[in-house]
């Protein structure tokens, strides 16, 4: 199948028409598609129109919705945030809508790499655009989602896997183990903001000239303990999705005890008061629980992906991978209880 042919009809017509729009395009209908990588729950595509001085291209982004995503969030509420974020001028604007995806604004800055994510700086400016994202004023309850959503997606793997899956997940065990968690965390008492969920390196963009960082891709936020915000944030770093093994997750690059105090601290001082070392120490504390969480959720996605997504990605080995480490977490966890 040609690239272009990827893009329904419906979305066709949307762009000639959006491309109309430029009076410099030489042909609404002539556009260019361009996939891009890093994707695992949509397919995206950046679309671009010749220009008549043909130095600069009229571009903007379209996203089409994976198989199975309604399992994973409601898209309703997904594409609420998106608008919220677009009125506030803090994420691209919602240029369309069609049947099966969105086209969306370009937003001229580039994508973090792998590597920006241990760049002091440029991890400075994520805290500081983190802990702005938190505390966005979002309509509806301020409760956390995190252990309901475990518990649908566990029901949801059990559902699709074999009993030689759900063997070897030991998925029987984990709703006892869900509960065990949320009573164990909940111990905490940590802070509820509206969470991303998601913030791996593929979903923050910077402008270089003006270190201006943007968050994007909201399909997973919910309020959520902003503990589990930044612990799912470390546990991107062990990422590379753009690598010739885009699932295979490295955690020797898991962040060390200096690097996550940075950031928290970083985080914790973007509202222009410099923090006490407990203050950071406690969060930090918060922060390392809650990864036990992280590798669960996205253990449990990685399970119902690989039976639900048309998207060419090695979901079992991930899960996995995610699913090993909590094992390894949690018996820390409980331990150190």
């Amino acid at each position: 199948m040609a690239i272009k042919d990827r893009i329904p009809a419906e979305a066709k017509e949307m762009l000639s028409a959006l491309g109309s729009k430029w009076e410099d395009v030489i042909d609404p209908k002539a556009f260019q598609v361009k996939p891009l990588s890093g994707a695992m729950t949509n397919e995206v595509f950046q679309i671009n129109w010749p220009t008549e001085n043909g130095k600069v291209c009229r571009k903007v982004l379209v996203r089409i919705y994976g198989g199975g995503v309604e399992l994973f969030f409601d898209r309703e509420s997904e594409i609420l945030t998106f608008q919220y974020m677009s009125r506030h001028e803090l994420g691209p604007r919602l240029l369309g809508q069609f049947k099966t995806g969105r086209i969306e604004e370009f937003i001229h800055a580039r994508t973090l790499s792998a590597s920006d994510l241990r760049d002091p700086e440029v991890s400075a400016l994520i805290a500081h655009k983190l802990k702005e994202f938190h505390n966005l004023d979002m309509d509806g309850p301020r409760t956390e989602v995190l252990w309901n959503r475990l518990r649908d997606w566990l029901g949801t793997a059990k559902d699709y896997c074999s009993p030689e899956e759900a063997e070897e997940f030991f998925l029987d065990s984990l709703e006892d183990e869900i509960s065990m968690l949320e009573k164990e965390l909940s111990k905490c008492g940590c802070t509820i903001g509206f969470c991303h969920n998601d913030l791996q390196y593929g979903n923050i963009m910077i402008e270089d000239e003006t270190r201006s960082i943007t968050i994007i891709d909201y399909e997973y936020a919910s309020y959520n303990p902003v503990a589990y915000d930044l612990a799912n944030h470390f546990c991107e770093m062990v990422a590379d999705y753009h690598s010739a093994t885009p699932h295979v997750l490295d955690f020797n690059k898991f962040p060390g005890l200096e690097e996550r105090q940075r950031f928290v601290e970083a985080y914790l001082s973007s509202s222009g008061c410099k923090p006490s070392d407990e203050e950071v120490l406690q969060l930090v504390e918060e922060v390392e629980k809650y990864t036990v969480a992280s590798h669960l959720y996205w253990g449990l996605w990685g399970i119902i992906s690989k039976h639900v997504s048309g998207i060419n990605f090695e979901y079992m080995d991930y899960a996995r991978q995610r699913l090993t480490q909590y094992r390894l977490r949690k018996a820390k966890l409980l331990d150190s209880s």
